[in-house]
C-alpha cells in the first residue's frame, strides 16, 4: 500500500536529518516509527486491560 501525506517543511527536514543518522531512508524511518508507535499502543492497551482486570473488584467496591 501506497500513503501519501504532506507534512511540514520543519518536519520533513527532521526526518530526513533522523534517517540520515541512521542510514536508512526517510520512508524506512517513518514506516518503523509507525510500527514501533502501533506497538506500544498495543502493549498500553494490553497492560491497562490486565490492570483493570486485577484491580476490578476493588473498583466494584469503592463504586
Amino acid at each position: 500500500m501506497t500513503l501519501e501525506l504532506g507534512i511540514s517543511e520543519e518536519l520533513a527536514a527532521r526526518a530526513a536529518e533522523a534517517a540520515r543518522r541512521r542510514g536508512v531512508s526517510v520512508e524506512e524511518l517513518l514506516l518503523a516509527s509507525l510500527e514501533e508507535a502501533l506497538a506500544r499502543e498495543s502493549e498500553f492497551e494490553s497492560v491497562v486491560g490486565a490492570v483493570l482486570a486485577e484491580n476490578a473488584e476493588l473498583y466494584r467496591r469503592l463504586a
